[in-house]
């Protein structure tokens, strides 16, 4: 009888039974950019760290910041310049981890062109996380360009609807390639090459909940971080996570296309200085975004390190 009420009292302090639910929202649909956090899922390392993380991918009528609005999540990706612009709006929001050290944002031009000498011309640029580099980057370079906002995908570039475009480098970049179109030097503006290299993505969380739920904040930064190593070290089964995500959210890429995304996202991780994968915000980038939106009337008021990391 002893030996059962053991057993008995061993099941309801278990690990499972203890998890809290921490609800966690994608800045876009299923792909190899989120894998470290698939990872962190399906390996069990948040389940290690006594929580139950649900994640969620946004859709159109329903974007991560609306989710986090409306309390449907308890934290939510953006890049770090949207993070920004909401907290300068009165949106206030702390950042809890940061899987992105580079910028992967690149301007496409057709014709072989330099995109510096297309002053004036249509430029797509994304609308659900708005381009700030591009418009910072037009500003600065006396560039003037006419922007047309689009969702998703390549085809207002491959119509010939734009001049130009900006893209990801482990995304949009990959899906010209995909399509055939040929990509020469001359015609790509690497924005990390050339003083605006700006950290983007990372996991943020309203100020009350970081209040309420440091604790879970902490452990749910230390097992996604445990899932992105794991991903960096296996990224062949990594990516297995990846496609059966793909797949459970009929996401529309394919198996090439991921692999060739999870390698970049990879590689955007590692600090150019310190040559390691550090996931921390970076002072000295926070500034400087701070600086170059302000700058570019893209801010309403200066946002700090300090104020960002809820300190």
């Amino acid at each position: 009888m002893m030996k059962f009420l053991l057993a008995l009292v061993l099941l309801l302090i278990s690990p499972c039974m203890r998890a809290e639910k921490f609800v966690f929202t994608t800045i876009w649909t299923a792909q190899a950019q989120f894998a470290g956090y698939y990872v962190a899922k399906e390996k069990g390392f948040y389940r290690e760290q006594g929580l139950d993380v649900v994640i969620q991918h946004p859709s159109l009528t329903a974007s991560a910041f609306q989710r986090l609005k409306t309390d449907e999540c308890d934290a939510a990706m953006f890049s770090m310049m949207s993070a920004m612009d909401f907290i300068a709006q009165g949106f206030p929001l702390v950042n809890i981890f940061q899987d992105s050290m580079n910028s992967s944002n690149i301007l496409v031009s057709r014709w072989d062109t330099n995109p510096l000498k297309m002053k004036g011309k249509r430029v797509g640029i994304f609308n659900s996380d708005p381009s700030y580099q591009a418009m910072i980057m037009s500003q600065k370079e006396g560039m003037d360009y006419e922007w047309v906002r689009f969702t998703s995908h390549i085809n207002l570039f491959l119509s010939g609807a734009v001049d130009a475009t900006m893209v990801v480098s482990y995304n949009e970049y990959y899906q010209l390639k995909q399509a055939g179109y040929r990509l020469s030097e001359e015609c790509l503006y690497r924005f990390s090459e050339h003083d605006y290299n700006i950290q983007e993505t990372g996991v943020y969380v309203k100020p009350q909940v970081f209040k309420t739920r440091r604790e879970d904040c902490r452990r749910f930064a230390a097992a996604s971080r445990k899932g992105w190593e794991w991903a960096a070290a296996h990224p062949d089964e990594a990516l297995d996570i990846v496609m059966n995500y793909v797949k459970r959210y009929h996401a529309p890429t394919n198996r090439i296309m991921q692999e060739m995304m999870l390698k970049e996202v990879l590689r955007l991780q590692v600090d150019r200085e310190s040559r390691r994968r550090e996931f921390r915000v970076r002072p000295d980038m926070v500034e400087k975004a701070s600086r170059l939106m302000l700058e570019c009337g893209l801010l309403r008021r200066p946002v700090t390190y300090q104020e960002l990391m809820g300190q």
